[in-house]
């Protein structure tokens, strides 16, 4: 089996780590010091316990070293979806099928644009990643992974969690695919930009009282959203479920967290900046995602 992973940052490394040796797998990304790094000493993967393995992985910037993948995982950030979704299309075999595990709302749809919907599914992942150092990739919590399935690519969404769970994920299907996205938004809204403000780890909110209180209820401002909309989530309480999403992931350093430190784009546009934007067309307000949004694109960047 052979699978292409679009993406060499925190998750998409984690993901290559846990599933190389499974089946053969190629890392895909413009990152020059991650490709330098790999290729010359491979990737080390530090687990939750501490312990490190080591991963000899193949790793491109160049699509046509990858032909024909049964299987791609799209791990980019929401605003390199549209080019992610181009290098897919070289990389995927014609019977092949791409998984989107990325933040946001989105890209689902910018992937279907150009594979067909036939090609494309989407997944939800709560495992939390960091990056180390290049060539490093710190485990940091371990999560539970959904995946919609539907009729016309049952089989393949099936063969892929089988896939997943010998890898060590927890994963699960689901045919509640708006519910999945929301449910993942509402986390994401809850965690990224808090701790990217606060540039502290994710456990940090679950300790924290003030921080508590900023991450639940931004979470429950975008299940408010989706109620709205007739989306239901697949947890009963947003705020809840965030608050163990972030002790499970205490020491991971979020994705957005991540961003920020290393002065690249964030995804708050893809997170907060659409719970504005459909509570805005619903009637809703949403304070705490809109202070965020702002909080967020005032952080001082290289450029600014």
């Amino acid at each position: 089996m052979k699978i292409g992973i679009i993406g060499i940052g925190a998750m998409g490394s984690l993901f290559a780590a846990r599933l190389h040796g499974l089946a053969d797998v190629m890392m895909l990304g413009h990152w020059a010091a991650q490709i330098t790094a790999v290729r010359q000493h491979g990737l080390t993967l530090i687990h939750p316990d501490g312990h490190q393995t080591h991963h000899p992985i193949p790793i491109t910037s160049n699509p046509t070293d990858i032909h024909n993948a049964n299987f791609v995982f799209v791990l980019v950030k929401s605003h390199q979806t549209e080019q992610a979704a181009q290098l897919a299309l070289q990389i995927l075999a014609p019977d092949g099928l791409a998984v989107t595990l990325q933040n946001g709302l989105g890209n689902w749809e910018k992937l279907t644009t150009v594979l067909g919907k036939e090609r494309v599914t989407l997944g939800v992942t709560t495992e939390g990643a960091t990056i180390v150092a290049p060539g490093t990739v710190r485990h940091a919590g371990h999560g539970v992974t959904h995946l919609a399935t539907r009729p016309e690519i049952a089989t393949r969404v099936t063969t892929l969690a089988q896939l997943l769970t010998h890898a060590g994920f927890e994963t699960h299907l689901s045919e509640n695919v708006d519910g999945l996205v929301w449910g993942k938004l509402a986390i994401n809204a809850g965690i990224n930009p808090i701790t990217a403000v606060l540039r502290v780890p994710n456990g940090h909110l679950a300790q924290n009282p003030h921080a508590r209180t900023l991450m639940q209820a931004a979470a429950r401002e975008v299940a408010q959203i989706a109620s709205a909309l007739g989306i239901t989530l697949p947890y009963p309480d947003a705020g809840q479920r965030t608050l163990e999403v972030a002790q499970a992931t205490a020491a991971n350093h979020s994705s957005m967290l991540q961003d920020i430190l290393r002065g690249a784009t964030t995804e708050i546009d893809a997170i907060c900046g659409e719970v504005v934007r459909h509570g805005q067309h619903l009637g809703i307000p949403t304070p705490v995602n809109r202070c965020l949004l702002e909080l967020v694109r005032a952080i001082p960047t290289p450029d600014s």
